[in-house]
C-alpha cells in the first residue's frame, strides 16, 4: 500500500501554523475556559460551581468564531475578571506538543519562510511564548486581532497576504480548527494539514477528510534544501 504523503516539501515555500492546539497542547486553554475561569467567576459571584459553567459556556458559544471570543480585554471586561492574571495562576499548564521544536528548527534550516498566524489576543501570545520560549524560531508572529479579522474568515488571508507576502499555491498551513483549514481552502493555500490531538487529555477528533498528523515528526523536512 502507498503510504500518504502528509507534506509534499518541494511544493512549500512558506509554512504558516497555528499556536494553541497546533504547536502547543489546547489542554490548557480547554482547562483554563471550562474549568479555572468558571471557577473563579463563581467565587466572585457567590455562584455554584454547575451554574457559574452553565452561563459562561452559554456566553462562549454566543462569541464563538468572533474576535471577541479570542479577545483577552473583552472578556475581563464582560466577566469583569483579570483574565491575564487568571491566565497566571495556570501557566504551569502551558505545553508545547511533542516534536514542535525539531520540527521548527528543521524547516528554518531549509531556509523557508515560517510564520505564525493565531487568532489568540496578542496578551496570550505573549505569555505563552515566553513560557515556551518559541519566538526566535519564527519569522513573523500574527494576530488576528491586528488584521481585524478571525482566521475563519477568508478576507483574513487577504490581509495577511498585504504585511506578508506569500505564494498560496506553494504555502502549508498546520491548524486544528476546520473552519479555518476551510476558509484556507477557500481562499487557495496549496497545502491543508490538521491536527489529529489538539489537546492530549482528549481523544483524537474527526478531522472531516482533511489530512492529520498526529505529531510533527510525521512531516519533518529534508535537513537541507537545493536550489
Amino acid at each position: 500500500m502507498t503510504k500518504t504523503v502528509l507534506a509534499d516539501w518541494s511544493l512549500i515555500d512558506t509554512v504558516l501554523l497555528d499556536m494553541d492546539g497546533t504547536l502547543l497542547d489546547l489542554h490548557f486553554d480547554n482547562h483554563f475556559w471550562q474549568t479555572h475561569v468558571p471557577r473563579r467567576y463563581a467565587e466572585t459571584r457567590g455562584l455554584s460551581g454547575e451554574a457559574a459553567r452553565e452561563e459562561l459556556m452559554s456566553r462562549y458559544h454566543a462569541r464563538a468564531g468572533t474576535l471577541d471570543w479570542y479577545s483577552v480585554d473583552y472578556w475581563s471586561t464582560e466577566l469583569e475578571m483579570d483574565i491575564m492574571r487568571l491566565k497566571e495562576e495556570v501557566a504551569h499548564l502551558i505545553a508545547v506538543h511533542p516534536s514542535v521544536t525539531e520540527f521548527l528548527a528543521a524547516v528554518r534550516a531549509t531556509g523557508r519562510r515560517v510564520a505564525l498566524v493565531t487568532n489568540a489576543h496578542h496578551k496570550s501570545v505573549t505569555l505563552k511564548m515566553a513560557r515556551t520560549g518559541l519566538r526566535p524560531h519564527f519569522d513573523a508572529i500574527v494576530s488576528s486581532h491586528a488584521l481585524g479579522m478571525p482566521k475563519e474568515d477568508v478576507g483574513f488571508w487577504h490581509r495577511l497576504q498585504e504585511v506578508e507576502p506569500f505564494d498560496p499555491a506553494r504555502t502549508l498551513l498546520v491548524d486544528d480548527s476546520l473552519p479555518v483549514l476551510d476558509s484556507g481552502r477557500d481562499y487557495g493555500l496549496g497545502q491543508l494539514l490538521a491536527v489529529r490531538r489538539p489537546d492530549t487529555r482528549q481523544p483524537d477528533k474527526d478531522t472531516a477528510g482533511y489530512r492529520a498528523i498526529g505529531s510533527f515528526a510525521e512531516i519533518m523536512p529534508a535537513a537541507r534544501r537545493n536550489g
